[in-house]
């Protein structure tokens, strides 16, 4: 198996790249999507199914929740936030195989992230925050907060570095790179949007029309669900797609990363340079 050329990418090269991986490798990213988010599809239509689809209102006063729907609410989210990880860890690490022209399968890539789960909990949550407090700040610094921590997934699963090392290297790989970081996220959050319109509005529709049938709204509830699990399975690939690619032509640019592999081809992360400040 051939890897891909390692050199310095212009934006558009980024997209065609990203998006010739995805059709090359079409069912590897369409199960590292899907296997994890059917999983929380499942128990969002149990949920659908079998919880009222309107408040209940006993004689002793108006009840808006259950415990058995807090008990669903906790283990969705739950599902759903180990579903995402799985989902970019396995994807960036796909890429990342490819990349370098080994073979990798749907199975190994989630395995392989799976035993990173703690770490990648860790950087997500980190950046989460560090996001969330830019946002609080006028939402501009948090828009560009999340460009320049674009690639710390990739950089703590790819060089094997905790999550406060993974996002200072990404802020330091993300130095002047910033303006690109936002066009690929703006790309992909264009491609979602258009995505979740296609798949969910005709059912959004059934919705509206069905508030007083309430046999036929669950109906189209679960529809909707469906349909919008089904669009996310198929465009969150391309972020995390773009995000790989873009690490990649990140460290060509910035530490002869071509350079480095034509030296040693068994290396994936290459020599760990000491973490940038954050700062920087």
């Amino acid at each position: 198996m051939t890897g891909l050329d390692l050199r310095p990418l212009s934006l558009g090269e980024i997209l065609d790249r990203t998006f010739t991986l995805y059709r090359r490798h079409f069912l590897l990213f369409l199960g590292l999507s899907g296997i994890p988010q059917v999983l929380v599809l499942a128990l969002g239509l149990a949920q659908t199914m079998y919880t009222p689809m309107y408040p209940q209102i006993p004689a002793t006063g108006f009840r808006m929740f259950s415990a058995t729907n807090l008990i669903f609410m906790l283990v969705t989210l739950l599902v759903t936030m180990v579903a995402y990880l799985l989902s970019q860890g396995g994807t960036v690490l796909a890429v990342s195989e490819i990349y370098l022209g080994r073979p990798t399968t749907v199975g190994e890539s989630l395995r392989r992230v799976w035993d990173e789960i703690g770490t990648m909990f860790g950087v997500v949550f980190l950046n989460g925050l560090a996001v969330g407090v830019g946002f609080i700040l006028l939402i501009i610094p948090g828009i560009y907060l999340m460009c320049r921590l674009l690639v710390a997934v990739p950089a703590a699963l790819i060089e094997k570095r905790g999550a406060v090392e993974s996002l200072e290297r990404s802020f330091g790989l993300t130095r002047d790179n910033a303006g690109r970081a936002f066009l690929i996220m703006l790309l992909s959050a264009v491609i979602t949007y258009a995505a979740d319109m296609l798949f969910t509005f005709p059912f959004g529709v059934g919705i509206a029309l069905s508030m007083r049938d309430y046999s036929m709204l669950r109906t189209w509830t679960a529809m909707s669900q469906i349909g919008g699990t089904v669009g996310s399975i198929l465009t969150v690939p391309v972020l995390l797609i773009a995000t790989s690619v873009f690490y990649y032509d990140l460290r060509v640019r910035k530490e002869a990363f071509d350079l480095q592999i034509m030296l040693n081809p068994e290396s994936q992360a290459g020599p760990r340079m000491g973490p940038p400040s954050i700062l920087s």
